[in-house]
């Protein structure tokens, strides 16, 4: 089986996807544009991981800053930076046809979020995440199969990705429930030799998650520290658990309940070691920081269920001003 797929957002998760979809000979374009579809078209896409580490492998995709000029697809991977969304609902058109799945691999709290959390809070829109429904407009959550994506990759030049380790897709329905679509999707990428999950709740998988990003991220970017230094501090590990008892709360009471204790996840996340976030890669080279998908979104939803969070508040208190500062997030 086939699906004619576009990748929109060919960054290190993108990049994987594309190129791994590419190797098993699925038929794969990009939206890409600038610096990295100039090195895209020049060199291909290029892999380096543990097979080839220093080289990597180039691959060639088509691709294009243009969506008209890659037409409808079956299958569209919305693998852009949160930061980027905004510009979605004006490009994303002309890639969808009638039957167009979007299948949607970012971090933090996704628009669609709470289209399967029952009769409540379908219709709720956050601020953080979509803040004039321009984007759930443009991408009814309708036609979106969710995706929680597990591993580390970066890309070090455009056009070049380099994966870390991981490889760990979770696919679902929002709401739940088993369909053709996600059954296709989710064969379509084992056939690229993903490691790939079908959630009977990706809404609970989503916020797992957030969870733990959304502490380590704005922890890492704020201190320039790796995660294993982060939680070695007890001062620091003490913080980030009280944010994580408050968000906690909050997916109680959105009836997405979190049964493991923040210090049970410290010891799943130090097990992995020096890692540098992605927001910290983000700080580092100069880019927008996705703090209204991560920890943003996270404050407003305790205010929508009415869960006090003074040490999540702080924590996007102090990681905005910092970032406002640097130019890594918009004035207010």
């Amino acid at each position: 089986m086939t699906m004619k797929t576009c990748i929109v957002g060919l960054g290190a998760i993108g990049g994987f996807v594309a190129h791994r979809l590419v190797e098993g000979g699925q038929p794969v374009s990009a939206l890409a544009r600038g610096a990295t579809l100039a090195a895209v078209r020049r060199n291909g896409l290029v892999l380096r991981d543990a097979a080839d580490p220093e080289r990597g492998r180039a691959v060639s995709i088509a691709a294009s800053d243009s969506p008209a000029e890659l037409g409808p697809q079956d299958l569209v991977v919305l693998a852009v930076k949160t930061t980027a969304l905004p510009s979605i609902p004006a490009s994303i058109a002309p890639l969808l046809g009638p039957d167009t799945v979007v299948l949607s691999a970012m971090n933090g709290v996704p628009w669609w979020f709470f289209h399967g959390l029952g009769e409540r809070w379908r219709g709720t829109r956050l601020e953080a995440t979509d803040a004039d429904g321009s984007l759930s407009h443009a991408v009814p959550p309708a036609r979106v199969v969710g995706c929680v994506v597990h591993m580390s990759a970066s890309m070090p030049e455009p056009g070049v990705v380099r994966h870390a380790f991981g490889d760990r897709f979770i696919v679902g329905e929002p709401g739940g429930g088993a369909t053709p679509r996600l059954a296709a999707v989710a064969d379509l990428l084992r056939a690229a030799r993903l490691q790939v999950e079908v959630s009977p709740r990706i809404e609970l998988d989503v916020w797992l998650k957030l969870w733990g990003n959304m502490t380590m991220n704005p922890v890492s970017a704020l201190t320039g520290a790796t995660m294993d230094r982060i939680l070695d501090d007890p001062l620091l590990r003490r913080f980030v658990s009280d944010a994580m008892v408050e968000a906690r709360a909050i997916g109680d009471a959105l009836g997405l309940p979190i049964a493991m204790t923040p210090e049970e996840r410290h010891v799943i996340t130090r097990k992995l070691g020096a890692v540098r976030t992605s927001m910290l890669q983000d700080v580092d080279a100069g880019r927008p920081i996705e703090l209204d998908a991560l920890i943003g979104s996270v404050s407003e939803m305790g205010r929508l269920v009415g869960v006090d969070t003074p040490n999540i508040d702080a924590l996007l208190g102090l990681t905005r001003l910092f970032g406002r500062v640097r130019g890594l997030v918009p004035p207010a």
